[in-house]
Formats: C-alpha cells, sequence, structure tokens
C-alpha cells in the first residue's frame, strides 16, 4: 500500500518517538530545581533582595542626631533621644529654675540618665565657646592651681583683682555690695553684682569662699514682723507687708517656693533670700 520512501518516512518516524521515549524514561529533569519549580540561584537572588529592602528601611526609621544644647531639650526631643518621661521632667524643672547645664556631668546629674545612655548622646552635645572654656580653666585650676583660697568678707579690692576679669570698677563693687549687705552669707550672692559675668563670678569663686566661723541668725519667716523682713536686703517694705499678708491668709508659709506665689516677689533671688529666713 505505501511507496518505499513513504515506509522509510514511517519507519524514521517510530524510531524518533522510541528515542524520545527512551530519553523522558532514562533522564532526571529534577536536578537544581526547586518543589516551585525556581532554581537555587533565583531564590537566592530573591532573598538578597528582600534583604536589601529589609536594610534600607531599617536606616530610614533610624533617626540621625545632630549637635544641639541639652539646656533646649524638648518632650519630643527627650523622646528621640531615648529619656524617660520622668528625666525629661526634672531637665525642665532644673531649667525652669534659670538654672543652666554646663557638661554631660551636669546633664547625668540633674535627670538622671543612665551611664550607657550618657555614653550615647553626650557626644553630640554642644555648648556655647564661653562655657567650654570656662570648663577647660576650671578643670586645669582643680589640677594646677596652688593658691590659697581666701576669705571673701575680708579680701581687699587688690586682692579682687587678682582674678582675671576683675578690674578696679567691679573689685569697687564687691567691696561696696559686701558692705551694704552685712557681709556676704554665700558666693551665690556675687550674682547680684552688676557687671560681674558668669565666667568671671566662676573664677572668683575658685579663690574665694564665704568662710561662716559662726553661724548667721536666721529669721523665723512665720513670726517675723514687717520691720524684722526689711532687714534682709532683697525684701523691702511693701513687699514685707505683702509677706506679712500672705502668711495670715494662709494661716502659715511651709515652703519657701510659696512665696513665688505673691505677685510681687523676686522668685528669681529665692537662692539668696533664704539665706536669711527660715522656716520655724
Amino acid at each position: 500500500m505505501f511507496t518505499k520512501s513513504q515506509q522509510n518516512g514511517i519507519f524514521l518516524l517510530v524510531l524518533v518517538i522510541i528515542i524520545l521515549q527512551a530519553i523522558y524514561y532514562f533522564s532526571d529533569f529534577s536536578t537544581g530545581s526547586s518543589s516551585e519549580g525556581l532554581t537555587q540561584q533565583e531564590i537566592e537572588g530573591f532573598q538578597s533582595e528582600i534583604d536589601s529592602i529589609k536594610l534600607a528601611r531599617a536606616e530610614a526609621d533610624t533617626v540621625k542626631i545632630f549637635p544641639f544644647n541639652p539646656n533646649y531639650i524638648t518632650d519630643f526631643k527627650g523622646y528621640t533621644l531615648g529619656m524617660s518621661v520622668e528625666e525629661i521632667d526634672k531637665l525642665h524643672q532644673f531649667r525652669d529654675e534659670n538654672k543652666w547645664i554646663n557638661s554631660a556631668e551636669d546633664f547625668q546629674r540633674v535627670t538622671g540618665v543612665s551611664d550607657s545612655l550618657l555614653s550615647a548622646i553626650s557626644p553630640f552635645f554642644k555648648f556655647p565657646d564661653w562655657v567650654i572654656e570656662a570648663e577647660r580653666e576650671k578643670t586645669q585650676t582643680k589640677t594646677t592651681s596652688s593658691f590659697a583660697v581666701l576669705d571673701l568678707n575680708k579680701a581687699e579690692a587688690e586682692d579682687l583683682q587678682t582674678v582675671n576679669g576683675v578690674g578696679e570698677v567691679l573689685a569697687d563693687r564687691i567691696i561696696n555690695y559686701r558692705t551694704k549687705i552685712g557681709g556676704f552669707r554665700n558666693e551665690i550672692q556675687l550674682k547680684d553684682i552688676y557687671g560681674l559675668n558668669y565666667e568671671t563670678r566662676e573664677k572668683v569663686q575658685q579663690q574665694f569662699k564665704v568662710f561662716n566661723n559662726e553661724e548667721f541668725n536666721l529669721i523665723n519667716i512665720n513670726r517675723a514682723k514687717v520691720l524684722d523682713l526689711v532687714e534682709v536686703p532683697y525684701i523691702k517694705y511693701e513687699l514685707a507687708r505683702e509677706i506679712i499678708d500672705y502668711r495670715q491668709l494662709h494661716e502659715e508659709i511651709n515652703s519657701f517656693e510659696e512665696l513665688s506665689k505673691i505677685e510681687s516677689f523676686p522668685s528669681d533671688k529665692i537662692d539668696r533670700i533664704q539665706l536669711y529666713l527660715s522656716l520655724d
């Protein structure tokens, strides 16, 4: 029925089918493939891309810290730095008293942050140049200074002028103010000397201290009369009258902080005023 050419074609077709069946039967096509049809190389490529995406996202979420002055840390800034609410509140309370942080040690003392957090954020602290210079001079003074500390209440103008930054005018002002208030009770009263800046005041306090050979008499604020309160250098007659009125209205003054509720009371001088008063 078939020609010789057709017979050869049929034979060749059957032979090709047999060869393909043999290849399919004896060959292993699963080598290097996963159960999902992906090669190991493709899986590793996908995993590498996923890891890169995770790393980029982590870097994007990281807060970059720039140099800052710790005296002006806000609630949000403190939170991003890792400070607790209590530590942030302590800092704000300290600043509300018009006090300043001038070193990393001051920051930890005021806020109570851990050593690990302090070591992480303190390299970013940035203080004014004069603060840095003052701290450097203070450190040098502690290690190399050999001068004797003198009594601030007995120092002469010439003694005060040995301090760098204190000239004849400032020395006279210190002496005159000391005479006016009947002697210094604490070096903190140097704050009241007009023209004596923070840096120079620190230098004066390094060389001069108030030596209390005998305790000062304190005025009991809950028993004092108007004329008694007027003896305090920072309290005038009108303010003394207001203090008495406040005491009578509230029956008793339990803390010096209460005095700040009096409208005309100089709250910025409470640290000096309480050198002259007692509560009982």
